[in-house]
């Protein structure tokens, strides 16, 4: 049997095709010479799908079979997703094949601005009349590039966070009307957290100061994103949430001068359709990166990590309240 002969009759050709097939530009092209549809796939574009997740073979194979190289899917075309996922590879490839690196897309931005942004400002030539970025642009790309070389890299899941600009620790905790907690129990509790019932020490925060502001963190649960914190922590000024939830993903929210305006966010992962232009530059800037995300989004500009992965410059005990409501 050939292979990929199993999944003929499929409604669109590519039934079984998964996330990492799109690396195996071989099967692309017998799936496509078999009669798989270059335009769709599980309800999106197979293109769009390999810039992504494919080798730079398997997006060139199907370039040569879509009707349009630069078509749209959710306010992008290939090139830009592959550019706003890091894919020079791809993006290249797509180049190759025509795509357009300057077409104007999500708040503003083409393909090849983004690329200045990131990490291949050499991906294309600039054409002359084209703009590249702006000062103000380069300046934050590069605290971007410092902020995620301060935090570097650690597990991030199950962290719970609020970022909050202007503020020192001390404010903080007076803000929330904290407790200082016993630094034996909460050496106890941090050899391993998980031991204990998390409602049992959801009340337990690290408070650290930072240039620019402050962090609440909780290494273990989601206390410095509820709604009762975080309006207590904004009042004059911005408070950015995080919840990196292990189940569901990032979890971001915005409390400004007391009030949430925004909630349910996806921080650092892929810019909505009708993101402005500031959020498109934040998310190629911090892509799958929380945490440097969050502390971007209200100025914070600590020199490592500790601020979230601690020890915090002071554990303190949340009184009890209702942190659901503001």
């Amino acid at each position: 049997m050939p292979k990929g002969a199993w999944w003929q009759g499929g409604r669109d050709g590519w039934a079984g095709m998964g996330w990492d097939g799109w690396q195996d530009a071989d099967d692309v092209r017998l799936r496509l010479e078999q009669g798989a549809d270059p335009e769709r796939w599980s309800g999106g574009r197979p293109l769009h799908r390999a810039a992504v997740f494919g080798s730079p073979g398997a997006v060139a194979e199907l370039a040569r079979w879509v009707a349009d190289v630069d078509a749209v899917e959710y306010g992008g075309t290939a090139l830009w997703e592959a550019v706003l996922a890091g894919r020079a590879d791809n993006a290249r490839a797509l180049a190759d094949a025509g795509a357009d690196p300057w077409r104007p897309l999500i708040g503003g931005w083409s393909p090849g601005r983004l690329a200045l942004a990131g990490p291949g400002p050499g991906l294309f030539a600039l054409p002359g009349g084209e703009p590249g970025l702006t000062d103000a642009e380069h300046a934050t790309a590069e605290e971007g590039r410092r902020l995620l070389g301060a935090l570097g890299s650690f597990h991030h899941e199950g962290i719970g966070l609020a970022c909050v600009a202007g503020i020192d620790a001390r404010e903080a905790v007076r803000r929330l009307e904290a407790a200082p907690a016993d630094d034996e129990e909460m050496a106890e509790l941090m050899a391993d957290p998980y031991a204990y019932d998390l409602e049992e020490i959801r009340p337990f925060v690290g408070v650290t100061t930072v240039p620019g502001g402050c962090v609440v963190t909780q290494p273990w649960g989601y206390a410095p994103s509820m709604p009762g914190v975080h309006t207590r922590l904004s009042a004059g000024t911005v408070s950015y949430g995080l919840y990196a939830n292990p189940k569901s993903g990032n979890q971001g929210s915005v409390a400004r001068d007391g009030v949430i305006e925004g909630w349910d966010l996806h921080p650092s992962g892929r810019p909505a359709p009708d993101a402005s232009a500031e959020e498109v530059f934040a998310s190629c800037l911090y892509r799958l990166s929380p945490v440097a995300y969050s502390c971007a989004f209200v100025g914070l500009r600590p020199a490592d990590a500790r601020a979230v992965v601690g020890p915090p410059d002071l554990w303190v005990e949340l009184p009890e309240r209702d942190y659901w409501g503001t």
